[in-house]
């Protein structure tokens, strides 16, 4: 029987700004190749014999490779589904919510200033409930809290 922590380590990598594994991703991308690429052999052989012009069969073959395309996204989606659960509310831990702000503050030498935000995006962090979270890493706010009382 084998455990948990006999099995390799996983490579993730990170993709259109997401993070996936690279083993996935390898078998997601011969899926998407064999599915795609036997849709359009196949109905370029099929539309050769019933279409007048060999540019127009070869536009339609196209066409279904590109569908072939979409079919293997969804195949690929249904057998590589996501590993993590995303937690939405009061159910999420505030110090962790504190642990990542400070790292991010850490590793890109500050966030900024509150003040040079849009309004639009400041509204929404209000909605989401994480303005005050980022607000207490920025020195002017911190600076202008202990002011005001």
């Amino acid at each position: 029987m084998r455990s948990d922590s006999a099995s390799p380590p996983r490579q993730l990598v990170e993709v259109w700004g997401d993070t996936a594994d690279t083993r996935h991703l390898a078998w997601a991308i011969v899926i998407g190749i064999g599915i795609s690429l036997t849709g359009f052999l196949i109905a370029s052989r099929i539309l050769v014999a019933h279409v007048s012009s060999p540019e127009l069969a070869r536009a339609y073959a196209m066409l279904a490779g590109l569908a072939g395309c979409v079919l293997s996204g969804v195949i690929c989606a249904f057998i590589f589904q996501p590993k993590r659960d995303v937690v939405e509310g009061a159910a999420s831990d505030p110090a962790w919510r504190e642990e990542v702000v400070a790292q991010l503050a850490e590793e890109h030498g500050g966030l900024g200033s509150m003040d040079d935000l849009p309004p639009v995006v400041a509204r929404e962090m209000k909605e989401l409930e994480i303005y005050e979270l980022f607000a207490q890493h920025d020195p002017a706010h911190a600076t202008n809290r202990k002011a005001a009382p």
